[in-house]
This record gives structure tokens, C-alpha cells and sequence, in this order.
């Protein structure tokens, strides 16, 4: 029978706690980007542009195709390299950092791109007209009339697509990046504790996502009582 040791825990917490602000580093700068650049993708999608269109389409698509480790992958041999070969950057932790970051925000746009195109064609279509009829312009009208209403219909939806993304944190794994997970393997490993190591992580894991999702509910009871 397995013998269970957690004495190696507390002395890990610093390293861990370490790893924790690397996850939560990620996911709020690959959130604030994702969310920004779905915003645009969505907006080009349902322009009557055809190449913007198109575009979007293929980028969503794309991303979506493809599985996110192979997408983290792509950036932790790719950018680095990119840019020590232009600009000399020397390779390093804050250099697997940003490329981890641009994987997670580049390929969690698509997802939100179609959260927001959804959150934009449920506002009824009267409201564009009402502005056009008060003299607005295509992007006023987007910007202060349908996008304010389309967020408020959707923030449930973009705060569980960020939990999501927080729980997919622990891939960055493939580029030796020590963010919460990859900390905790570290440790266990060392210390020939792998079980309780990640056993603890996977129990952190779940009541951070856990207390999120209760968030996002009880903020969703709040909306449709408004």
C-alpha cells in the first residue's frame, strides 16, 4: 500500500506560490488580448467586406482545428528563435513567458470570437437602425450601442471561457516553463513525492475553478433578475 508523505509540501509553497503567479499571469494577459482580438475577429466576420470576412473565418477555424499544445509548441520553438535570429533577444524564462502568452492569446481569440459574434447577433437589429437613424456612424453605433449590450449578455460566458483557459495553463509544461503545474511536478519529482504533489495541485486547481464557476453563476442569476 502507498505510503502518503505531505512534509514536503510547505516547504514547496514558495516555489509554488511562484509557479500560481506564472499561471495567473498567463491567463489574464492572454484573457485582456484574446478578448480584444475575438472582439476585432468578430467584427470582421460579420462585415460585409468579403476578405475580412473571410479572414476571420479561416483564422477561427484554423485554431480551432488544431490542438492547443501543438500551438504552444509552434511558439516556444518558433518565437524565441525568431527573435534572437532578427533582434538578437537572448533566450531565456521571460522569452518562453511571452511566447506562451501569445500561443494561449492568439489561439483562445477564436473561441471568444465566436462567444462575441453570438453576443452581437443577439442584440436585435433595430438598435443599429435607431442609431443610424440618429446619425451614427457604423463604428459609433458598434461602440456605444450594440457591443455594450452584447458584453453584458455574454460576460458569463467570456468569465467561463477564462476559467477554461486558467485550467489549460498547466500545458505550458512542453516549454520547461514552471508555472503552477509544472512547479509541483518539479518538486514531486525531486523529492520522489510525485503523487502528493500533484495531487495537492489538482485539489488547488479544482477549488480556484470551482469558486470561479460559482462566481459566474451567481453573476448570471444577477443578469437575468436585472
Amino acid at each position: 500500500m502507498y505510503d502518503f508523505d505531505w512534509s514536503s509540501i510547505p516547504n514547496a509553497l514558495p516555489f509554488l506560490m511562484q509557479g500560481m503567479a506564472i499561471s495567473l499571469q498567463i491567463t489574464l494577459c492572454a484573457v485582456s488580448f484574446g478578448i480584444v482580438w475575438g472582439t476585432l475577429l468578430a467584427m470582421m466576420r460579420l462585415s460585409s467586406v468579403k476578405s475580412l470576412s473571410w479572414f476571420s473565418a479561416g483564422y477561427v477555424n484554423f485554431f480551432r482545428a488544431i490542438p492547443l499544445v501543438m500551438v504552444l509548441l509552434w511558439f516556444f520553438l518558433s518565437v524565441p528563435h525568431f527573435l534572437e535570429t532578427l533582434f538578437g533577444f537572448p533566450r531565456g524564462s521571460d522569452m518562453r513567458l511571452g511566447s506562451a502568452i501569445a500561443g494561449f492569446a492568439l489561439f483562445d481569440a477564436a473561441y471568444y470570437s465566436e462567444i462575441i459574434r453570438a453576443g452581437i447577433q443577439s442584440v436585435p437589429k433595430g438598435q443599429m437602425a435607431a442609431a443610424s437613424a440618429l446619425g451614427m456612424t457604423y463604428s459609433q453605433s458598434m461602440r456605444l450601442i450594440v457591443l455594450p449590450q452584447a458584453f453584458r449578455n455574454m460576460v458569463p460566458l467570456l468569465l467561463t471561457q477564462g476559467i477554461i483557459l486558467f485550467q489549460d495553463t498547466s500545458l505550458v509544461y512542453v516549454s520547461a516553463l514552471a508555472d503552477f503545474f509544472g512547479a509541483a511536478y518539479k518538486v514531486g519529482d525531486r523529492d520522489g513525492r510525485l503523487v502528493e504533489l500533484l495531487l495537492f495541485a489538482g485539489a488547488i486547481y479544482f477549488v480556484i475553478c470551482f469558486a470561479a464557476s460559482q462566481l459566474v453563476r451567481h453573476f448570471q442569476k444577477k443578469l437575468r433578475s436585472a
